[in-house]
């Protein structure tokens, strides 16, 4: 076995430890906060169901009378049957199918908007770095600075206002139009291009600033190294050295940060899609906590924690494809 694959499984062993720690307090934390889901939903009935029907909600959300030990293991099946229970604010909703449809919103604006924003950021920090001094060294990092400032919310809410609002150039909410019917159609597509629009381009002008500053700064401690100069003494070519040499190595911090940020886009752009009712994980995340609709939260906590480590481990692979000493 040699050491990629020794790296690889080593990883992947600490993976599995932190997926079964985050599985099991979502599992104990709900059950240690007073009251229960079968108590919420009898409540909500306002007496119109009757007392006997309490077991059989109890049974519903996995709130028994069998030992709690029992009870987790129990849980763990459940979920490696991809079976997530039943959501409260949803009933009798399953809560995987309510995830699904929210996550696919998500993936598209957040996801997205993300790359862009890793890939443009990345791009132009590689750029003024490697001509640092010239215009765009002088003008792009000041004022990305300056627009990363603001606060996200605010910004988003002047946009809405100005290009929303006033000049009517985008939508003001949702994902796609009332007047198109969803499914793979041109129509669909181009009204839900229209309503992602506005709040990616937020999104990526509030975090472009940051890639860029990111790999501007660590390209321009790569360039002063020993093996940069020896590729120069060589003869090689400027896009070569500041393609192959610098940025390959420079690059490799900035993906940490990416597959953190990848992560946790399944977690939703929280303030984006409440500003623009965008129906994505977020959204939902805070429809969940004020119904106090706990298996909907645990599903959301679990699949944004489960997304997190699978984006730590893609960030791996690519560290290892990067970094020919990780191979060693």
């Amino acid at each position: 076995m040699n050491q990629s694959l020794k790296y690889l499984l080593r990883r992947l062993g600490f993976y599995f430890i932190a997926a079964w720690a985050a599985l099991t307090l979502n599992f104990f934390i709900p059950r240690m906060m007073p009251g229960d889901p079968a108590a919420i939903i009898f409540a909500r009935f306002r007496g119109k169901l009757k007392p006997e029907a309490m077991n059989a909600l109890r049974e519903t959300f996995g709130l028994t009378d069998e030992p709690l030990l029992g009870q987790y293991w129990s849980y763990l099946k459940s979920i490696l049957q991809g079976d997530l229970g039943i959501s409260i604010a949803y009933f009798p909703e399953p809560v995987t199918n309510i995830i699904s449809s929210a996550l696919l919103w998500t993936i598209f604006l957040a996801g997205f908007s993300l790359i862009i924003s890793f890939s443009l950021g990345t791009l132009l920090g590689t750029i003024i770095a490697w001509n640092r001094g010239g215009k765009l060294d002088s003008i792009l990092p000041p004022v990305l600075a300056f627009v990363g400032a603001f606060p996200y919310f605010w910004l988003a809410m002047v946009a809405l206002y100005i290009f929303g609002f006033k000049l009517s150039w985008f939508p003001l909410g949702h994902a796609y139009g009332d007047d198109v019917i969803p499914g793979f159609n041109m129509s669909f597509i181009l009204s839900a291009l229209h309503h992602a629009t506005l709040p990616a381009l937020t999104m990526i002008l509030v975090s472009l600033g940051g890639w860029m500053l990111s790999m501007r700064n660590i390209m321009i401690t790569t360039l002063g190294t020993d093996y940069i100069l020896f590729a120069h003494a060589k003869g090689l070519s400027s896009r070569l050295i500041m393609l192959r040499y610098a940025a390959r190595n420079a690059i490799l911090p900035n993906f940490t940060g990416f597959g953190m940020a990848l992560g946790f886009v399944l977690s939703g752009a929280l303030l984006t899609e409440i500003i623009f009712s965008y129906p994505g994980q977020g959204y939902l995340l805070l429809q969940a906590v004020r119904a106090q609709d706990f298996p909907l939260m645990q599903g959301l906590f679990m699949t944004i924690t489960f997304a997190v480590l699978a984006a730590n481990w893609m960030v791996d692979l690519a560290i290892l494809f990067f970094d020919p000493r990780t191979r060693k």
